[in-house]
């Protein structure tokens, strides 16, 4: 439905009149926000405004079960809260996501569309739909703002995050199998040190994503304790008993997750831990993608004069003035959202600690934040996937050329001819660009078969 411009109508709460776009389903309340709060141009993320459709839904359904609302009423009100989750009406959802702390102005927002749309799926001669008195009956944007939040972030992370970093995890550990055959130069201070197998290094890069994941599950087990319930500052004012419980079984049964009552709706209003928690598991994530992403771009870089250990698919042209150049852009793609997801994580840290009493007054940046960084990391890893490391390829005999001119060769030898003696052997390695092989031949260090025992580059992968 679009929102037109050319004409208006009067809509009234309870601080009086206000001019609203005539074929706009948002009242007085949501007209107020639109004129106070023109901050950014952005709104809440879609995955919050289906939230908040599945709330109002499981809330309608639950007062006509308890007697607050009429059947017919508590009917149309669920039809369009339908219509809000499944994103029929977004164009009415218009305000600014820096706003009121609480987001009372979009919960109103909410309210108020669901109320008009109510109205007219009635028609006319039906009784009036109120905004607060009907479909934020039981509710208050208090309880109802920080059911979102979770709803939404847990939503988000099953449904888009853990698919993703699965894949991923998946992808690694392939390649570790594929690689595992390629011994290489290990690098400990971006200095030459003993060998390893790439498949252990892109082991340890599953390993990382493996715990990404189980870190990601332990948040989305956080964010399944709501709110729903503790109306204004947490006691329960103004719903009925069995609210809660009912409804939230309901937000269950719409969203596919289970969700519970918060153990303490003080708790759960006053302060935003669960979040935090979530965002921090997300930066955790980002950092681990990042230490992935950036050791594959210098795993691959060169392609001559670099590591160029591996290959990376040439995409496209990398320079405006240098013919040929081929750059690792979806690598450094990951390492930016990993910038933007600690970014937004130190945001969400800083409204954290925003409770003030029986309220967070950050919710809306919390949600933005993290809801973005979820998106976000989701959207990478697959992009990591698809267009990077399905594509990579080991350059076997580069790897096995640079491990056998490295230094680190020496460390092997320290067990039997001592720290000194191996620390010359390899000083005088770098001094005449000998091999640690060469010079043990030469200088007769140990018999033959023993000197190839333990300069053999696979053995020192195993031990």
């Amino acid at each position: 439905m679009g929102v037109g411009k050319a004409k208006t109508r009067i809509e009234r709460d309870s601080m009086g009149e206000m001019e609203v776009p005539a074929d706009a389903l948002w009242g007085a309340s949501t007209q107020r926000a639109v004129l106070n709060f023109p901050v950014s141009g952005e709104r809440f993320p879609r995955r919050f405004i289906q939230a908040l459709g599945i709330i109002k839904g499981a809330a309608a359904a639950t007062n006509a079960e308890l007697g607050i609302l009429d059947a017919p009423l508590a009917e149309a009100i669920q039809v369009a809260a339908r219509e809000v989750s499944d994103g029929t009406l977004d164009d009415h959802f218009v305000l600014d996501v820096f706003q009121t702390g609480s987001g009372t102005s979009t919960h109103m927002n909410a309210n108020e569309v669901i109320a008009h749309r109510a109205r007219q799926l009635l028609g006319e001669g039906a009784a009036s739909v109120h905004p607060n008195d009907h479909v934020n009956a039981s509710q208050s944007s208090n309880d109802v703002i920080p059911t979102a939040l979770h709803v939404s972030a847990r939503q988000a992370i099953h449904e888009e995050l853990l698919p993703a970093l699965r894949r991923l995890h998946t992808c690694l550990g392939r390649k570790a199998r594929d690689f595992d055959a390629v011994v290489k130069v290990g690098r400990t201070h971006l200095m030459d040190a003993t060998p390893v197998r790439l498949g252990q290094e892109f082991a340890g890069y599953a390993r990382q994503v493996e715990l990404g994941i189980a870190r990601a599950e332990a948040a989305s087990r956080s964010l399944a304790e709501l709110a729903l319930g503790g109306t204004a500052v947490g006691t329960g004012l103004n719903r009925p008993s069995g609210f809660p419980a009912k409804a939230i079984a309901r937000i269950s049964e719409a969203a596919g997750l289970e969700y519970r009552e918060a153990a303490d709706h003080f708790e759960a209003q006053g302060g935003r831990d669960a979040a935090v928690e979530a965002s921090g598991a997300m930066k955790t994530i980002a950092v681990s993608l990042y230490k992935i992403a950036n050791d594959v771009r210098l795993l691959g870089s060169g392609p001559r004069c670099g590591l160029g250990e591996l290959s990376l698919p040439a995409l496209q042209p990398g320079s405006s003035i240098m013919p040929g150049k081929v750059n690792p852009v979806i690598c450094e793609s990951v390492t930016q959202v990993a910038a933007q997801v600690v970014g937004n994580d130190a945001a969400v840290t800083v409204a954290g600690l925003s409770g003030h009493l029986e309220l967070n007054v950050f919710i809306p940046v919390i949600a933005r934040n993290l809801l973005e960084s979820i998106r976000l990391l989701a959207s990478v890893s697959n992009l990591f996937v698809d267009k990077c490391l399905e594509g990579i390829k080991a350059n076997r005999e580069r790897a096995e050329s640079l491990v056998e001119g490295s230094l680190g060769m020496a460390a092997v030898l320290a067990p039997v001819i001592g720290y000194d003696g191996a620390a010359a052997i390899a000083r005088e390695s770098f001094a005449t660009g000998k091999t640690v092989r060469e010079l043990c031949r030469e200088q007769k260090i140990l018999p033959p078969d023993e000197l190839e025992r333990l300069l053999d580059p696979r053995r020192q992968t195993e031990v």
